[in-house]
């Protein structure tokens, strides 16, 4: 490696490299059969610095690289940055203590993107949800008619049983945290401040049927931090780690608080109620920057079970495997789950050598504890895989598994289609694409949401 290229930060580096070019391709090589019952985008946002440096990798102006399917086609892929301020003004400080306070436009929008009520939203736990129009163009910013006043999360959720958007906002000045309940018409009903322990980092948090469950972990706000200019997050060993089980149009008062052992959760699976105790599956790391901000420990999928009866939480390893970016197909969120998927070669090395890594997304049967994998080969990567179901699913598990994968060799990547149900390492698609770079979150819409 060159004395130049060492100088670039690893997350500008190979497949992390941004790429300021918008595209708009619509004669795309297709190899198998994309099926015809997938009628929507696939879309996914990552961040990517329009000055082409950030010096986080949680810090780039968010873009959306997405692909439309309909009728067997791929009927183009487009690239948009999202057009927040900081693409208009981008000298414009990234952390900045009185915007992060007071202007809630201030977001790199860089973290997710979904559909709900008619809109495509492109999230960042900071600031406020930007609206994209079919086409990934921005819209603008949304407070959903001045209702929401403070920062929303990068990762709502949608229930399948009422279509209500569930979410929250975190903040390092009080309120530390507000609950937020968006009905499936898209207007926000609930905003609920509750307590925590302090101006805590709460990444996701987990739904079930009749339950809010809040992580209140010990990765804090730190002022000095922030008032250097550096990422202003710091791990706390004086800080309690919580879980906090809320009724879903409960308020602050009806709270009740489970202490575990410390840990960070930046993604769960999904969460569940069964037998009077709430079931959640998460990506556990044993703790996130206490040495730095790019100090990332290996993450696995856990099992905590909250015992209401006798006020413990249980811990369960169920794999010591890297992994990350946990899911379920949506028909199941909040409720009961057999399979999860998650993205396997977590560990940062993947990303450094990727012609080196094995790619692979996994599938947990969480019934019968056995563990898949999809095999998308050597020197090639894929992303957080989103399940699609057929259009008439016969079992959970009935659909497909749709992702980008890099391809190290050829320094390319392509919108890959998997069998969830067989989990053959044979796509039943993929899309010739330039190259992608390494993203965050990304989710199948349906076309009656986009269109």
């Amino acid at each position: 490696m060159s004395t130049i290229e060492e100088e670039i930060p690893q997350h500008l580096r190979g497949n992390w490299a941004p790429i300021q070019d918008e595209r708009t391709i619509t004669r795309l090589a297709v190899t198998g059969t994309i099926p015809s019952d997938l009628d929507g985008r696939y879309l996914r946002n990552g961040a990517n610095p329009l000055t082409g440096i950030s010096d986080h990798p949680f810090v780039g102006d968010g873009m959306i690289h997405g692909i439309r399917l309909r009728d067997g086609e791929a009927q183009w892929y487009r690239n948009r940055y999202v057009q927040t301020p900081f693409i208009a003004e981008p000298d414009r400080e990234v952390i900045d203590m009185a915007a992060s306070l007071t202007d809630m436009t201030s977001s790199k929008a860089n973290t997710n993107v979904v559909g709900h009520a008619g809109q495509i939203l492109a999230l960042e736990e900071g600031h406020f949800p930007y609206v994209l129009d079919g086409n990934l163009e921005t819209v603008g910013a949304t407070d959903y008619a001045g209702k929401l006043t403070g920062p929303f999360t990068a990762h709502p959720k949608i229930c399948p049983t009422t279509g209500e958007m569930l979410a929250f906002g975190y903040s390092m000045m009080e309120p530390y945290l507000t609950y937020l309940r968006v009905s499936a018409s898209g207007e926000l009903v609930q905003s609920e401040n509750i307590t925590v322990g302090g101006p805590t980092m709460m990444h996701d948090f987990n739904v079930t049927a009749n339950n809010i469950v809040f992580m209140d972990l010990p990765a804090v706000f730190d002022l000095e931090l922030a008032m250097k200019g550096e990422l202003p997050i710091r791990w706390s060993d004086d800080y309690p780690a919580r879980l906090g089980v809320m009724p879903r149009t409960g308020t602050d008062a009806d709270v009740v608080w489970y202490d575990i052992d410390p840990c960070y959760v930046f993604h769960p699976m999904n969460a569940y109620e069964e037998n009077g105790k709430i079931i959640i599956d998460v990506a556990r790391l044993s703790h996130i920057w206490r040495d730095g901000p790019m100090d990332f420990p290996a993450p696995a999928l856990h099992r905590w079970t909250i015992d209401a009866a006798t006020g413990r939480v249980g811990d369960d390893q169920i794999d010591d495997l890297p992994a990350e970016f946990p899911r379920v197909p949506d028909s199941v969120v909040g409720l009961k789950h057999r399979y999860g998927y998650m993205m396997a070669n977590a560990a940062a090395s993947a990303f450094e050598e990727p012609m080196s890594a094995n790619g692979a997304i996994l599938k947990y049967d969480l019934q019968t504890g056995e563990r898949t994998s999809v095999e998308v080969g050597k020197g090639r990567l894929p992303g957080e895989a989103s399940f699609v179901p057929k259009a008439d699913p016969k079992s959970e598990d009935d659909g497909y598994l749709m992702t980008y994968v890099y391809d190290a060799g050829n320094d390319a990547s392509e919108f890959a289609i998997y069998d969830a149900g067989s989990m053959s390492n044979d796509p039943v698609a993929t899309v010739e694409l330039p190259r992608v770079p390494f993203g965050f979150h990304g989710n199948w819409v349906p076309a009656t949401i986009a269109d």
